[in-house]
């Protein structure tokens, strides 16, 4: 587990307190959500449950909202501007859409991997630090602090024996796996309790596939993940709940095996049998 010197906001020793007391078994909870792009109904009354410490799947066919859900549980869908959001989102018990929270804060809990690497175009040193930078509060960071958190958390993605000697290499050169697991490693040091990660592997050949997938899997207990994945064989692979939304809703939630072994709805059977979508 990574160990960071940056101080916790007292907003996150809460999130943090609620998780290590074990006092909710989820780490997600939403309820009626509605989600409009202007006129565009996008979600439609979502009532989903993630678990703690678990893999949980987003699937279903282009347009179907999951990327959508997905970017509703760190609020990044209000910098598209002309949404609404109505219906109730709780992370870690805590309401996001409380007057008291604050968007920064939120998306340290909550950190995000989108579908297509983006490092910052600086070192790769520079670019596990950046965050913690940003959000420290406390000026500039020890060297000795930055050099630690900075091998941890390339450790906690196994990259740091590729790159340990060349930390100064400019992140943009390395592979599209490495990038990956790089904007994977900068959200570390922000201690999030929820990873989510849209579609991550998309630009990968198959070999980073398998490589990326095994990281995500050692991900288990310590972190909450959301996966929105199209790869019918990655989603049996690498989650341990799956998701299947069809037209903004949810139709079925189930452990991953119970849902392609024995799918309770038509919809959800035909799109894993590839006859939708």
């Amino acid at each position: 587990m990574l160990q960071s010197n940056l101080p916790m906001t007292e907003g996150q020793k809460r999130l943090s307190m609620v998780a290590k007391t074990g006092s909710r078994s989820y780490s997600i909870t939403a309820k009626d959500v509605d989600l409009w792009y202007g006129d565009f109904q996008a979600l439609k009354k979502v009532t989903f449950n993630a678990k703690q410490g678990i893999i949980t799947g987003l699937i279903g066919p282009s347009g179907c909202g999951k990327t959508t859900l997905l970017r509703s549980f760190n609020r990044i869908n209000e910098r598209y501007g002309n949404v609404t959001t109505e219906g109730e989102i709780r992370i870690l018990d805590k309401n996001i859409y409380d007057d008291d929270v604050s968007l920064s804060e939120l998306r340290k809990t909550v950190g995000m991997v989108f579908q297509r690497p983006n490092p910052l175009p600086i070192s790769i040193y520079e670019n596990i630090v950046f965050g913690a930078r940003v959000h420290s509060g406390r000026g500039e960071l020890k060297r000795s602090e930055r050099d630690e958190m900075v091998e941890s958390a390339l450790r906690e993605v196994q990259l740091w024996d590729a790159v340990k000697d060349n930390l100064k290499r400019r992140a943009t050169s390395l592979t599209l796996e490495q990038q990956q697991k790089l904007c994977i490693a900068r959200l570390l040091p922000l201690k999030p309790r929820v990873i989510l990660m849209d579609e991550p592997c998309s630009a990968l050949d198959a070999e980073g596939i398998e490589r990326v997938e095994e990281l995500i899997s050692s991900f288990r207990d310590r972190y909450t993940v959301i996966i929105v994945t199209h790869n019918m064989a990655q989603a049996r692979r690498a989650t341990d709940e799956c998701v299947y939304m069809l037209l903004g809703e949810i139709m079925e939630h189930a452990d991953t095996a119970e849902l392609f072994l024995n799918p309770k709805r038509k919809e959800t059977e035909m799109y894993i049998e590839g006859r939708y979508g």
